[in-house]
């Protein structure tokens, strides 16, 4: 085994972590990835999983976290590997993915909007072709949060293998991140690549 590489990701905001560590792990066999909070621990441990690395993590003193991604076999892995891919179209498709910028569906008069974005939810976790991918941020956050009148339906299709990626920076600036009741904290780098890459984009 290679010599380890350091990453030193302290002090950086999303998604730097993120895109460090991901350069880091497509040059070296292992890479040692340092964060100093939770949000960036989680994006690195998920980038690490989806690249095909073992993860191991460790706390350590001062709020900070290691995380060692280590490539198995030592071989390298191709960055199209770390996108998701569509579970039924042709390899050379994107996926399909739902993006909510906000809690409410519509211009015009918000409590319209309120009934029309629970209505959207609830016919697209009962329809039978569901979306690879659902991304929410800015207000679309709260959507998933606990205590929403959608989070039933967005629980239901998650179970039904539909990834939901949520802005880690909105959870933040609502100051919400505690009551998130369904989905993953995520990074604009995932987001942004997810979006890149959607065979259809849809947005309600």
């Amino acid at each position: 085994m290679s010599e380890i590489r350091i990453v030193n990701a302290t002090g950086l905001v999303c998604p730097q972590p993120v895109v460090l560590a991901k350069k880091a792990i497509e040059k070296n066999e292992q890479v040692k990835v340092i964060v100093d909070n939770e949000t960036a621990l989680e994006n690195v441990r998920r980038l690490g999983t989806k690249m095909g690395c073992t993860v191991e993590t460790q706390a350590k003193a001062g709020g900070l976290f290691e995380i060692l991604l280590t490539r198995q076999g030592g071989t390298p892995v191709p960055s199209e590997n770390v996108t998701v891919a569509c579970k039924t179209a042709p390899a050379a498709a994107g996926p399909f993915v739902i993006v909510c910028a906000e809690d409410k569906m519509g211009r015009g008069n918000d409590e319209l909007g309120s009934v029309l974005i629970r209505a959207f939810m609830h016919t697209i976790a009962g329809q039978a072709e569901k979306p690879d991918v659902m991304i929410f941020y800015n207000t679309g956050v709260k959507l998933a949060l606990q205590g929403s009148e959608t989070l039933d339906d967005i629980k239901e299709l998650s179970a039904a293998g539909v990834e939901i990626l949520v802005c880690g920076t909105c959870l933040n600036y609502f100051e919400v991140k505690d009551k998130l009741g369904v989905g993953v904290v995520s990074n604009m780098y995932d987001i942004a690549q997810t979006m890149s890459r959607a065979s259809r984009l849809l947005t309600p």
